[in-house]
């Protein structure tokens, strides 16, 4: 297990590794990845998902709702020694199997839910956490969501199950990036103010530097005997200037090679 206390340079590391999977695989989804590997890497190797090395596996659950950027878990499996490291250094390669896939799913080890379809992942994770609380289980569930999921009536309708039932084993990250696929989310349908549509559930909302590490961590401590909500303003694409910010990096794109220098440069 290759876990490091620098997680600064984790950061770094995971999206320098991303970066060059994306290029050898030729699609994905770097956008979205990038702007949440510090929420990930916070919930991960700060032990907010608890791992129990005796069995090998993790104690709580993750659900990445935004299914098409569960490849941001992929390395972090990889370091606690869930997925195997020859599965992450095959995928891509046109002479070698892989179980690994551009949306996770759960023949993928350590991937508690399939997704994708966008606005599942809260209500699985609600009804996750409803039985735990239930049948008084010790596990946490962590759901991270886009904010593009915010026009789909099931996240709604699972907010209002969630406050019904005070589940507060449930984390819900919110990675507000302001971009969906079809461009700014003030020019699509304008959502904000988030934040207090959110707080009308009765939530106490957090809202945080959706890429500082400090912050993250303080807001995932946070107690409540409600869900604990976390707003996580991001940037898309972050780290890499031709994709921060640009709505069209949702998708991979091609790219010539003076760019993927500028690119390597730039995440050195």
């Amino acid at each position: 297990m290759n876990i490091s206390n620098d997680l600064e340079t984790t950061c770094k590391n995971y999206r320098k590794e991303l970066f060059e999977k994306f290029l050898e695989v030729g699609q994905g989804h770097p956008g979205s990845v990038f702007s949440m590997i510090e929420i990930v890497v916070t919930l991960f190797h700060k032990s907010f998902i608890r791992f129990d090395k005796s069995k090998n596996l993790f104690n709580d659950k993750i659900i990445v709702s935004k299914g098409h950027a569960t490849v941001s878990l992929y390395p972090i499996l990889r370091d606690f020694g869930i997925i195997p490291k020859k599965e992450w250094v095959n995928w891509g390669k046109k002479d070698k199997d892989s179980i690994l896939r551009v949306f996770g799913n759960t023949s993928i080890p350590g991937i508690d839910a399939t997704t994708g379809s966008l606005g599942h992942g809260l209500g699985i994770a609600c009804g996750m956490a409803y039985l735990y609380k239930k049948q008084n289980i010790d596990k946490k569930v962590y759901v991270v969501i886009s904010e593009g999921e915010l026009y789909e009536g099931s996240t709604w309708e699972a907010l209002l199950f969630a406050a019904h039932h005070k589940l507060n084993n449930l984390n819900i990250i919110i990675d507000e990036n302001s971009l969906i696929i079809l461009g700014k989310t003030d020019n699509c349908l304008k959502l904000d103010p988030i934040f207090d549509k959110i707080s009308g559930f009765g939530f106490d909302v957090t809202q945080v530097n959706g890429h500082n590490l400090n912050e993250l961590e303080n807001a995932f401590n946070k107690k409540s005997d409600e869900a604990n909500i976390i707003l996580a303003k991001t940037v898309k694409g972050k780290g890499f200037s031709i994709m921060e910010n640009k709505a069209h990096w949702h998708y991979w794109n091609k790219i010539n090679s003076e760019e993927i220098e500028i690119c390597r440069k730039e995440i050195s």
